[in-house]
């Protein structure tokens, strides 16, 4: 074996530890209360908190890790100094800690805290004159029946003295005598805790756990140590190395050898704390949960009696992440002085300490939207609503309980982890060991065999080869050893589980990574304007179970970290996590080909589970390195001397630095510094709204969140309210960007490049941030959701002066039928009606479920951030409900944050009616007849059928002399077609009908469905019904509710011209490359629809029947060439020279003369005769649609346009040149026809109602 020495004028990063710390009582400064803390006076002394303090740190200060005085002291001792008596209980306990740099590089402390005797007269007179003024305080008032207790100010202080001045002895005596828990000098001992820390660089969590106990056991026994204390201090400070990847390291502590190791660089990084516990805690299915929301960025809070709990779950689930980072807020011990960030409007992981077994509910929490609150102690997990499943969740739990079950663990949470049956005391002679050693020596033993003789060895060495040394036994050392190497073993094993997981989640990151920057600098200077992933690609791959989870996580700032990583790793060292995974991914191959099918994708179990395991366990039993053994130093004389169970006051001078150089530490700190060229920020090119985000959140130094002190809280709470407006600025701009992108790019031939789950994903997010934002400063609320607890109150000061709704007033209800029928925008919904319809929805929301609904929709109506001032507007409240330093309260920054809330008026969103699909939703439907013809208005019982994407609304009656109607039924979603129609009742019902207006009382929306056509017999084309194609119309937003313009219309619509079919009266001719140029486009519309993701699609009706559809580009190629119609009585249509040539080819089929394919030729005649005997009075145009429809979708349209175009009648009624009779155009729009071959092609009810075919 190789040892090792390190010195102290190596780098701070090359040695196990930074630095040695005591916490505890200072004698000096007295007692001093923990003010924050939250305790009664009324409780006894002893059981009070007061304020600990640093009593000394070795070394002074490291160049790469300043020491943190304040953050150190509170962390070591989280609640405070605590004091006992010698008939109490004072058990030593172990806890750990993590302290984030402002690099965001994070160092580890490992804290033993005992009880020690206290010396000092002045302590204990100080309490016991807290206790007599305690005990006097309880006398004083129980006489004079007071209900409350005194506060802990000067004044009543001086009462209290006063009190003792007055009561004679025999009262105080008596008063003290009866007292439980009293505190005498001259009777009780009294001892106060006091906390050994050891700070390093690395989770050395068993390692350091071995040192500070050993450290203590020297304390408190009788014997004095062999050497003194400085000496193994000063050794594990400046002597012990970090061990190299891929080995370990064997060094000593004050009763025995101690290993550490550290894994290769191909391996999982280093993770100490046993996961083992994390899940016997926990379940396996709760640790699932709440490694979701850890990966979704929720709130986390950890809530535990048990400091080291908090560590263990903390730590286990962030060792779980791999090869992802955690990049917010990170605390896992919050101590009590700290208190204030639970109020943090960010995602955070905090944990907190149970106060004597309270419950979860005595909290007071601002934010619980999106908090995950995680109940360590009752083994509870309660998740975020609506928190989609981990991929594979089922299988993956399986898994999990198979290597759990492998190391005797119970999958299900509840119990403490369950430790082997101790094995029976192992007595080894040194004659036994002596009899091994030489048949080593005779060659009479083999490799497993040498092996177990080595470790007992060394366990013999540790404990004396009599068996005994301080009470251990060689089998328990044996044992403990052995239950080591089974945790380590175990998180191995479970952490390869996850990582296995993510490398098939991810294993073809790479090709959706867009590297669009020729160089760094060009990249750091464009990356606001920039996306480093194609997200909406990578989505299309996944297996459809798989999206809610993904499409959310995509947009996390440890998923743009990580990308960030990727895309600088062209110009920079890759990062160690990052090469590691991408290193997995190479050899593995998650995926064989790139065809892969989603929906099939099968399970797959981590193969590595059992090589990674033996990796570890070959460094543990065979170590490869031994650190130099302690020694004695150059120390004065007296000094260090032993006092059983009284640390020492160290000599400062011997432990303020190292006395040894060699080659290898110069050597590791040469390597140590080379550095990335962009280390401090991690975040940056941040992809979407969390890149610049994150840079505002790193700013706030994680050294200032250590920080109790006013101004640094004042500064950070200033950073929050920075924070909040720059996120809502970038979710804002990106909502735009990609909506806007998708209207301007599809120009309304339905969803473009960003799914409907990303559009799901980023209003969820708004949400979120909606309510971090209501809940930042907060001091009173109702129920979980702080943005729907401020809304009741609105609500209870807006009804008393709300006007008449809508509903409720007849003269508001003809005003809007009039702003309906001119094309004006009807007035939106108040702020409190909106509150009604949603507290009325029978969907079983939560509060928080209310919130997003009522987001929904005033999103939905454009009137988000008109609702959201109004809100605002009555300072009053929000000063009753808030902090000074809420954001609410921030009259600039609120004024910003609702302009860009505004900005979210320009685009249309159906949010609200795309959610909650089930509600019930009034509708009000205006027919608008031509105006210069309205005295033609005569209606025989019309009446209509509106169908959207979900559902239709049946056949509903238009009352007598009227032409509105409002009827409820179920949310129909967007609107697609509309059937209007009357009854048959003569020559004289009959209306040349403009448009029909259909407006959703709820959401504002308003859809056209433009006509243009006579309804009736006798005119146009006899048609008694027409199906209509809608179009969505809205205002820009509340500055503009007077005028209609919207965007670009989702769906086509029909013109308006009145005789798009009419052969007659086709005033505007087009030419042939015009025609042939419309229906080459009309048809690539349907191929790029159904080569789209189904949630990216839109409506099919619009593109084969609207306005720029497949029906009138059809029409528009038959109409070429048609002769005049002045060779026939009356107006034709494309229907009639449909007739024509069936009953042609019937006379022909009958008279053996027909030619061509007698199948196809009987194909057509059938779907027409049909259609014509269909009960539905549909007229020419509607029966032609109806044709082209059954066409496509059965696939026989490309075959029938031959047949058309091969008819005798086809010479006599089109000119020469007309395209039908062009035999090569003929055949091109037949070829390119069967392009819609292979997609499945489903039609609309409304189109083929009545039609049995």
């Amino acid at each position: 074996m190789m040892s090792w020495v390190t010195s102290g004028t190596g780098s701070a990063s090359c040695r196990f530890a930074h630095y040695f710390v005591v916490c505890g009582l200072d004698t000096e400064t007295g007692l001093e209360p923990e003010e924050l803390a939250g305790e009664s006076f009324e409780q006894s002394p002893l059981r009070r908190s007061f304020k600990s303090k640093v009593l000394a740190h070795y070394p002074e200060s490291t160049d790469r890790s300043p020491f943190n005085r304040d953050a150190v002291n509170m962390l070591c001792m989280p609640h405070g100094l605590s004091f006992r008596s010698q008939a109490d209980g004072r058990e030593h306990h172990f806890h750990s800690f993590t302290v984030a740099q402002d690099d965001g590089t994070r160092s580890y402390g490992f804290v033993h805290t005992y009880y020690e005797a206290v010396t000092s007269a002045q302590i204990t007179t100080a309490m016991e004159i807290l206790h007599q003024m305690h005990h006097v305080e309880h006398y004083s008032t129980s006489s004079s029946s007071s209900s409350s207790a005194s506060s802990p100010s000067t004044s009543s202080m001086d009462s209290l003295v006063s009190s003792l001045d007055e009561l004679d002895a025999d009262s105080l005596s008596a008063c003290l005598g009866c007292a439980a828990g009293s505190f005498q000098p001259a009777r009780d001992t009294l001892y106060a805790s006091k906390a050994l820390c050891l700070l390093t660089p690395l989770p050395f969590l068993h390692a350091a756990h071995h040192f500070l106990s050993q450290l203590h056991q020297a304390v408190t026994s009788h014997a004095a140590p062999p050497l003194p204390l400085e000496s193994y201090i000063h050794n594990i400070l400046y002597e012990v190395p970090v061990p190299p990847p891929g080995r370990s390291l064997r060094f000593h502590g004050v009763q025995g050898p101690i290993v550490c190791q550290q894994p290769g660089p191909e391996e999982l990084p280093l993770g100490d704390y046993p996961l083992g516990e994390a899940f016997s805690l926990l379940g396996v299915e709760n640790m699932v949960r709440l490694l979701t929301s850890v990966l979704l960025e929720t709130q986390v809070l950890l809530y535990s009696q048990d400091y080291q709990r908090l560590m263990t779950v903390a730590e286990g689930i962030t060792n779980l992440l791999f090869p992802f980072q955690w990049q917010h807020v990170y605390l896992p011990i919050l101590p009590v002085p700290l208190h204030h960030l639970l109020d943090a409007p960010v995602p955070f992981l905090m944990g907190i300490q149970r106060k004597d077994c309270s419950q979860c509910s005595t909290l007071d929490l601002s934010h619980e939207a999106n908090l995950c609150f995680v109940d360590i102690d009752n083994h509870r997990v309660d998740p975020p609503e609506d928190l989609p499943l981990f991929p594979d969740q089922p299988e993956l739990i399986l898994e999990l309980n198979e290597v759990l079950l492998r190391f005797g663990l119970q999958p299900h949470g509840g119990a403490t982890t369950s430790n082997p049956a101790p094995a029976a005391p192992l007595c080894l002679s040194s004659l036994v060991l002596e009899d091994l050693m030489e048949d080593r020596r005779n060659g009479n033993l083999g490799g497993e065999e040498l092996a177990v003789l080595e470790r007992l060895q060394a366990l013999a060495r540790r404990c004396g080869e009599g068996g005994v040394e301080g009470g251990k036994t060689l089998g328990r050392a044996f044992q403990e050893e052995e239950e080591e190497l089974h945790a380590a073993k175990m998180n191995v094993q479970l952490r390869e589980v996850f990582a296995g997981r993510f490398a098939v989640i991810f294993g073809r990151y790479e090709e959706f990574v867009i590297h669009s920057a020729p160089d760094l600098e060009s990249w750091l200077g464009n990356r606001d304007g920039t996306s480093n992933f194609d997200k909406g690609s990578f989505l299309s791959v996944q297996p459809a179970p798989h999206l809610h989870f993904l499409s959310w996580f995509l947009e996390t700032a440890m998923f743009s970290s990580f990308l960030d990583s990727k895309v600088l790793s062209r110009w920079a060292d890759q990062e160690p996590l990052q090469r590691v995974f991408d290193g997995r991914l190479e050899s593995e191959h998650p995926y064989d080909t790139l065809e892969d099918d989603p929906g099939n994708r099968r399970y797959r179990k981590c193969s590595v589970l059992h090589k990674s395991a033996q990796a570890m366990e070959r460094r543990l039993l065979k170590v490869d390195h031994t650190a130099i053994h302690p020694h004695l130093l150059d120390m004065r004389i007296g000094q260090g001397r032993h006092q059983q169970g009284c640390f020492p006051r160290l000599q400062a001078d011997v432990l303020a630095q190292g006395h040894n150089t060699n080659k290898w530490s110069s050597r590791n700190t040469r390597r140590s510094d080379i550095k990335r060229p962009v280390t401090n920020d991690t975040t940056s090119g941040l992809g979407n709204d969390q890149r610049e985000y994150s840079l505002g959140r790193r700013s706030l130094h994680q050294s200032k969140l250590l920080d109790p002190s006013p101004s640094a809280v004042t500064q950070i709470q200033r950073g929050f309210v920075e924070g909040l407006l720059s996120e809502c600025r970038l979710k804002t701009r990106r909502m735009l960007m990609e909506r806007m992108g998708k209207e301007s790019v599809e120009l309304g031939q339905g969803e473009a490049s960003i799914t409907g789950l990303q559009e799901n994903t980023m209003i969820h997010n708004l949400c979120d941030l909606l309510e971090r934002t209501w809940g930042h400063g907060l001091l009173l609320k109702q129920g979980r959701s702080a943005l729907w607890s401020h809304l009741l109150h609105c609500q209870a000061n807006g009804e008393k002066m709300e006007p008449p709704s809508p509903a409720e007033s007849p003269v508001s209800n003809g005003l809007d039928s009039m702003r309906l029928e001119e094309g004006l925008a009807p007035p939106k919904g108040s702020f409190v009606q909106d509150m009604r319809f949603v507290q009325t929805m029978s969907e079983g929301l939560s509060e928080v479920g209310r919130a997003r609904a009522w987001i929904h929709l005033s999103l939905e109506k454009k009137v988000l951030s008109q609702h959201l001032k109004l809100l605002l507007a009555n300072q009053n409240l929000i000063r009753q409900l808030y902090k000074p330093h809420a954001f609410l309260l921030c009259e600039e920054e609120r004024e910003q944050f609702l302009f860009h809330l505004l900005s979210l008026n320009t685009v249309d969103y159906l949010c609200f009616t795309r959610t909650f699909t089930s509600i019930s939703i009034p509708y009000r439907v205006v027919i608008t007849p031509m105006k210069k013809l309205s005295i033609a208005m005569t209606m025989s019982n019309p009446w209509v059928c509106v169908s959207g994407e979900l559902g239709d609304s049946g056949v509903r009656q238009i009352p007598k002399n009227t032409q509105e109607i409002v009827f409820q039924c179920q949310n129909l979603g967007r609107l697609s077609t509309l059937q209007l129609g009357q009854e048959n009742s003569g020559l004289l019902a009959k209306c040349l009908v403009d448009c029909v207006i259909v407006h959703n009382e709820i959401t504002g929306h308003t859809y056209r469905f433009p006509c243009g056509r006579w309804l009736g017999k006798g005119v146009g084309d006899d048609s008694l019904e027409r199906v209509l194609i809608g179009q969505l119309v809205s205002p820009r937003g509340e500055e503009e509710s007077g005028r209609w313009t919207g965007t670009p219309p989702e769906q086509g619509s029909p013109p308006q011209s009145g005789h798009m079919g009419s052969l007659g009266r086709c005033n505007n001719r087009l030419s042939s490359v015009q025609v042939q140029e419309e229906m080459r486009e009309a048809v690539n519309n349907l191929v790029k629809h159904f080569h789209k993701a189904e949630q990216e699609r839109g409506n099919l009706t619009a593109l084969l029947c609207g306005e720029e559809g497949l029906v009138r580009s059809l029409e528009q190629f038959l109409l070429h060439g048609f002769k005049s119609s002045r060779l026939f009585q009356r107006s034709v249509f494309i229907w009639d020279f449909v007739e024509k040539v069936v009953v042609s080819m019937e006379t022909a089929d009958q008279m053996g003369d027909l030619r061509g394919s007698t199948e196809l030729c009987d194909s057509l005649c059938h779907y027409a005769n049909a259609i014509n005997a269909s009960p539905r009075n549909i007229g020419k145009e509607g029966k032609f649609q109806l044709l082209v429809c059954l066409g496509v979708r059965d696939q026989l349209l490309p075959q029938w346009l031959p047949l058309l175009a091969e008819s005798h009648l086809t010479a006599r009624l089109y000119e020469e040149s007309a395209l039908v009779q062009d035999h090569a155009a003929v055949n091109s729009l037949s070829r390119i026809l069967h392009t819609l071959h292979e997609f499945p092609i489903t039609l609309e009810t409304a189109l083929i109602k009545g039609v049995d075919l």
